[in-house]
């Protein structure tokens, strides 16, 4: 090993003792030689390394030896950091120094084999005269570049060690990790260092892992090992924290228990008469120490939450986890089946990532008939969205005569550095490749012709803008450039009826669009980019386009045409038409001129670094918007004859004309449900920090979830803070506990928008505050339905306005119904229903026609839309 700083002529090269390695090496090969598998590893003894010290000091039974004598290096480019002793001390050696680089320089390791290489750092910010904590800088390999611009300031656990881990394929020959501060009044520094080979096996690209989409697609990773791998979640399901000292890999584990969506779902099971039963070909006890194999967490099976019991089966246990988006990671699931008894009825269940991929999961099938509590894990490569979050679920399967769930630990690493190709196949990249019989000459062009075939449907379907030379613009008389009278999807097969009235010519949207200027996209979701348009008459309108890769695809956009084709409401926002010509799939809305609600509500912290108010409405405005929007979820709910469930009720999802008229927007994942309170059985879709947590629990879909959602509206009306604040302290970080806890403790005043202060009355915030507390209830028989939110918040209005004492009503009572006037009857060409002034809107004169829609709706703006 040396020990590098670069500007500096001599270098110092450090030998640690060789007799050791050359044996544990020799040993090494000798195993390999004869076949042995991994339970006869042993962690070898290099590279452990005391950064700072000239001593060596024992940790978790590795011997850590001292970098550095006292001639190492000079003070001006290499120096050591000793911890003030003054201070607290560390717990660990390990954390009393440091090394500490001035400019870039490396650690210099000889590696004598082939294999997957645990690293990990350690950074201890502790009290010196050099202010640890102010280093800024990055640490890279000739390879992959590990961390960029890193502080321990950056982490919520500065005050205590951060480590850093990776796990590099690395081969025969010099490995070389590089300190570079950032900036020339910067430093870097490193505490401890770890490199040393893991088991044969221990990562594998061969067979492929599956590879896993939000969306749910399932393909599979080619060129795993390519990749660094950054543990970001190690996590012991079930069981208590494993520290080091007791994991066979010196790993940490912590408990699962704040990752848990819903606590009370998932009770804690163990094995405790014999260690687990390990078997050759399956998981061994350096996949995951014992004390994460003999703990899981199983189905709760009759839970009691204020005083209701939940179902005993079609219900999830979910947790979710912290992730950067738009990245690529490893996940691995650990199991072990300590619930089932030897001979016992087969045990088989549902694995989730995110909510559209399953796979069943059978211990049996995976490892053995004959025997229980044998460890096995599984693989998946998957894509994160956008959302900063990952959902791992399990529940029980119909097939299973034993219905409940388990799972033992969790890890989660992201890809660093993805150079791997990616198969959509199911196996290797060329198992489905067809056979080609005939020449060779014939077979070199029909593999041209085939490329440049798929070049061009490539072209086709990612969605770039498209010169006008690709399409012609045509006159709206003219008709559709499209010349099918039906509508067919991507596979050919026809669409169901998708109003054709409503049907739209591309040559419009590109007219409409600028040819998709960019400059014109006023917003992005998951369904693509939306841009600011004008039509030929005039008309102002959002333009939503479609994008090959979002988590939003061809089932949304036939929902969102077949629902907003056959309503129309002042406070819905309307669909003036759509296009699907090809690869294109547009759908066209009226422009709401003054954006989102949480636009005028406060900056996320993705915009500003944190969370903070903007908001300029007063109380009266920010009521009368939730009115609004209560009138258009109400109409959902009752106003046809099946009852429409938005389920993805946001505070982006209700948009502001430029009256400041307020309008429910993006029906892509509406579900058409009964008009009674029974329910929608389905997978959970939705927006974290919103979703109802008895849909959640339960896969049980009513409008009492669109309330919930509702209610987390409320809130973010009131307080001018995300439905998720991660920045925040944990009892904080979820806006409907945290406000939950608030009006529990009669303390809501305090959390209120600071802009907000001293001009609310008093008896309208607390109708306010009950209409949110009710909205919320675990239970969604003890919400209210939206007549009576409409009609508590139409009350709380009216308490705002004047200095009357409060008065109960019998309308804010969840068994009684608002009144509404008797509706006027009018006929839509196409899907009619009955609607009332309110629902046409203010202009009643307006003609509504389903063949010329563009000259009904108003201006409007979409921001951070599907």
């Amino acid at each position: 090993m040396k020990l590098i700083n670069f500007h500096q002529n001599s270098m110092e090269i450090l030998h640690p003792p060789n007799t050791g390695y050359v044996l544990f090496n020799l040993c090494c090969y000798l195993l390999l030689f004869n076949g042995i598998n991994t339970s006869a590893y042993t962690v070898p003894d290099r590279y452990f390394i005391n950064c700072g010290s000239s001593g060596s000091t024992t940790v978790y039974g590795r011997n850590f030896v001292g970098d550095v004598n006292p001639d190492s290096f000079t003070s001006s480019h290499s120096s050591i950091a000793k911890e003030d002793q003054s201070s607290d001390s560390a717990a660990s050696p390990l954390y009393q120094t440091a090394r500490i680089f001035r400019q870039k320089s490396l650690y210099d390791l000889d590696l004598a084999q082939n294999g997957i290489y645990v690293v990990r750092f350690h950074f201890y910010a502790f009290t010196s005269p050099d202010n640890l904590a102010t280093a800024r800088f990055d640490v890279s390999t000739s390879k992959f570049s590990l961390l960029s611009n890193f502080s321990v300031q950056n982490s919520s656990t500065s005050k205590s060690p951060v480590i850093k881990e990776f796990l590099i394929r690395i081969d025969v020959g010099k490995f070389q990790i590089y300190f570079t501060p950032s900036g020339s009044s910067s430093f870097a520094f490193v505490n401890a260092i770890e490199a040393f080979l893991a088991p044969d096996n221990f990562i594998q690209d061969s067979p492929s892992p599956s590879y896993i989409t939000p969306a749910g697609s399932k393909g599979v990773y080619n060129g795993l090992l390519s990749n660094a791998l950054q543990v970001v979640h190690r996590i012991n399901v079930g069981g208590l924290t494993v520290t080091p000292d007791n994991d066979t890999l010196g790993r940490n584990w912590i408990p699962d228990d704040d990752y848990l969506v819903l606590r009370n779902a998932a009770m804690n099971t163990s094995f405790r008469s014999a260690p687990p039963n390990y078997q050759s070909g399956f998981a061994t006890r350096f996949d995951a120490p014992d004390p994460v194999y003999n703990t899981a967490k199983e189905l709760n099976i009759a839970p009691s939450q204020e005083g209701v019991t939940l179902p005993k089966t079609n219900f999830n246990v979910s947790w979710r986890f912290n992730v950067n988006g738009n990245a690529k990671f490893l996940v691995r699931v650990h199991f072990c089946d300590v619930i089932s008894r030897a001979g016992s009825d087969t045990l088989k269940f549902n694995l989730y990532i995110y909510s559209n991929f399953s796979q069943k999961i059978d211990p049996q099938d995976s490892t053995t008939a004959t025997m229980t509590a044998v460890p096995f894990y599984n693989d998946f490569v998957v894509d994160s969205d956008d959302s900063g979050f990952m959902n791992v679920s399990i529940g029980p399967r119909k097939d299973s005569s034993n219905q409940t769930a388990f799972l033992n630990g969790v890890e989660i690493m992201q890809l660093v550095n993805v150079p791997g190709p990616i198969s959509n196949g199911s196996g290797s990249g060329n198992k489905h490749l067809p056979v080609i019989i005939g020449s060779v000459a014939g077979g070199v062009v029909l593999i041209i012709i085939a490329v440049v075939l798929s070049w061009f449907s490539l072209k086709l379907r990612k969605g770039k803008p498209v010169d006008a030379l690709d399409w012609q613009l045509m006159d709206l008389n003219a008709g559709s450039s499209y010349s099918k009278s039906t509508d067919r999807n991507t596979n050919g097969s026809p669409l169901p009826d998708l109003n054709l009235g409503l049907k739209m010519p591309f040559g419009e949207i590109l007219y409409a669009t600028k040819n998709f200027d960019e400059k014109l996209i006023v917003g992005e979701g998951g369904f693509g980019k939306v841009y600011r348009g004008t039509l030929r008459d005039g008309t102002k309108v959002a333009v939503k386009r479609s994008e090959p890769g979002r988590t939003q695809g061809l089932p949304e956009f036939q929902t969102e045409i077949m629902v907003l084709s056959k309503i129309r409401h002042r406070h819905l926002v309307s669909l003036i038409g759509y296009c699907y010509e090809r690869s294109e799939m547009v759908l066209v809305f009226e422009f709401m001129e003054k954006g989102t609600l949480r636009d005028h509500l406060y900056t996320p912290k993705e915009e500003s670094g944190k969370s903070t108010s903007v908001s300029g409405l007063s109380w009266n405005r920010r009521l009368q918007l939730c009115i609004d929007a209560a009138k258009g979820l109400h109409y959902l709910h009752t106003g046809l004859g099946g009852s429409i469930i938005h389920r993805d009720v946001k505070s982006t999802n209700i948009l502001l004309d430029e009256h400041y008229v307020a309008k429910v927007a993006d029906f892509g994942i509406s579900r058409l449900g009964p008009l009674d309170q029974s329910h929608v059985s389905t997978e959970v879709k939705g927006s974290f920090g919103y979703l109802d947590p008895e849909y959640f629990r339960c896969l049980q879909l009513t409008q009492k979830s669109d309330v919930y959602s509702f209610g987390v509206v409320l809130l973010e009306v009131l307080c001018a803070r995300p439905a998720i604040d991660n920045l925040l302290p944990r009892q904080q970080v979820n806006l409907a506990d945290w406000g939950m806890s608030c009006l529990m403790e009669g303390e809501l005043h305090k959390i209120i928008d600071p802009l907000l202060v001293g001009k609310i009355n008093s008896n309208s915030l607390s109708r306010y505050g009950e209409t949110v507390e009710k909205c919320l209830k675990d239970c969604g028989v003890d919400r209210p339905n939206m007549a009576d939110v409409l009609w508590d918040l139409e009350y709380a209005l009216q308490l705002q306005h004047t200095a009357v004492p409060e008065q109960s009503h019998e309308g804010s009572n969840t068994d009684v119904s608002y009144n509404l006037p008797l509706p006027v009857i009018r006929r839509l060409p196409s899907h009619s229903i009955a609607m009332s002034e309110d629902e046409i809107g203010s202009d009643a004169n307006i003609e509504r026609s389903s063949t010329n829609p563009s000259e009904v709706f108003s201006q409007l703006r979409m921001e951070d839309a599907r």
